[in-house]
């Protein structure tokens, strides 16, 4: 059997930050979506189609809220490719760098962006008349 069994490799502790070059940017999943796919929202405004490259495929997790940088597809704007995660505290020091865009959010899952879209008052849209 050649399977892994457990993570066993700790040189992931310390590794270089990767900054973007040109054709890429920062990207936070917003769902997946399956097969490798997944909803990204671009720090550009767009929100695109990632797909996961085959040397992350079963290597690295992508679980939504995750900061990942995205190659950008020039025959395709709406799909990019992803390249790279960051770990929670990779993205901190990008936001840091004023790499990443103030209103990022490290560490949430997209059940707290969505919450956060929404206004912020308390009303569920049921009207009461007083009594």
């Amino acid at each position: 059997k050649n399977r892994r069994r457990g993570k066993g490799d700790g040189e992931e502790s310390k590794r270089e930050l990767e900054f973007k070059e040109d054709g890429q940017e920062y990207a936070q999943v917003v769902r997946m979506l399956g097969n490798g796919r997944c909803e990204c929202f671009c720090f550009d405004g767009v929100t695109r189609l990632g797909h996961i490259r085959g040397k992350m495929r079963k290597k690295v997790w992508i679980t939504a809220g995750d900061i990942i940088l995205v190659a950008k597809r020039d025959f395709q704007d709406e799909k990019v490719d992803i390249v790279h995660k960051y770990t929670a505290d990779e993205a901190r020091n990008l936001k840091q760098y004023g790499e990443l865009p103030e209103n990022a959010r490290i560490n949430e899952t997209a059940v707290d962006m969505a919450m956060a879209d929404d206004n912020d008052d308390d009303d569920i849209g049921i009207a009461f008349d007083d009594i």
